[in-house]
């Protein structure tokens, strides 16, 4: 089945969700070393077929990248590298941390989980995802 995958890129960290196969709705996934990032989505394309990422890309409040875009500019090119044939689309990030963590206590997570930065990564992941499927929803 087709998928979508969201990525939260961090320099240790990076989350990772998932569309549904209609491209409807974001989940959360996984959370994993940043240095397993290629790895990871290899044995998950190995499963299921993947047709775009859904990058994260931070920006300033003016629209214009903030420093940590330029990780994410080093990142992409591996990415595209290992996955030549998959499109790879950047949404924008900003805000993505303070809604998920609105949206752990509106889901009624414990303050402990809350505080575990691999929960805030993905369900981050999932908020770029949802956003990109909602915008360019027809």
């Amino acid at each position: 089945m087709e998928r979508l995958i969201g990525i939260d890129f961090g320099k240790k960290r990076t989350g990772i969700a998932v569309s549904d196969p209609l491209g409807i709705f974001a989940s959360p996934l996984e959370t994993v070393l940043t240095a397993n990032i290629i790895e990871y989505l290899k044995k998950y394309a190995a499963e299921e077929t993947i047709v775009r990422f859904v990058v994260g890309y931070p920006t300033n409040m003016n629209g214009k990248p903030s420093e940590a875009a330029a990780d994410v500019n080093a990142f992409l090119p591996g990415l595209k590298a290992a996955f030549p044939e998959v499109e790879v689309s950047l949404e924008d990030e900003r805000f993505t941390s303070v809604l998920a963590h609105r949206a752990m206590i509106d889901g009624g997570m414990k303050a402990k989980e809350r505080r575990n930065k691999m929960n805030v990564d993905k369900i981050s992941a999932a908020i770029i995802l949802q956003s990109y499927l909602d915008r360019t929803r027809k």
